[in-house]
């Protein structure tokens, strides 16, 4: 049977990482009428597999690149009771290999992570109207906590 491995990510990993990029962003256009139509970037993912605070993983089966996410440390607010939390983003598993608990093995992996970076929350935004991700992230443990609002001012009457 074949195993799914979980592991850091490497530079020559880039190409592929690329391209999740670009399924995730696919994945949330629907969501999202304020990004731009022209093909877009959200990460500079060369940069963050040399950062620090930074550790991005991939799922591999066979030798080939199926999933991947990201823990990135940052500082809280004053006013919250941590110091610092660890954001969780281009979590994106290759469509064929959807169902097969990859998304669960990279967050495991990203936890175990930042436990050892003495990091004891997690945080991480998901569109409300993603049933599917807000689904998988709550079967992991998430659980819903703030709802982020916007309102586009372009044709509205003042």
């Amino acid at each position: 049977m074949n195993q799914i491995f979980i592991r850091k990510a490497v530079l020559t990993d880039l190409e592929r990482l690329l391209e999740f990029e670009q399924g995730v962003i696919a994945a949330e256009r629907p969501y999202d009428p304020t990004l731009r139509k022209e093909k877009i970037n959200y990460y500079n993912i060369e940069k963050m597999i040399n950062a620090a605070d930074v550790e991005i993983v991939v799922a591999e089966l066979d030798e080939v690149i199926i999933g991947s996410g990201y823990a990135r440390i940052e500082n809280a607010k004053p006013y919250l009771q941590h110091q610092q939390h660890a954001y969780l983003g281009f979590m994106y598993v290759d469509p064929n290999h959807r169902g097969k608990g990859v998304n669960k093995k990279i967050i495991d992996a990203l936890v175990e992570w930042c436990t050892l970076q003495n990091i004891t929350e997690l945080r991480l935004d998901v569109y409300q109207m993603n049933e599917a991700a807000i689904n998988a992230y709550e079967k992991v443990g998430f659980a819903k906590h703030m709802i982020a609002m916007r309102m586009g001012l372009n044709n509205k009457k003042v």
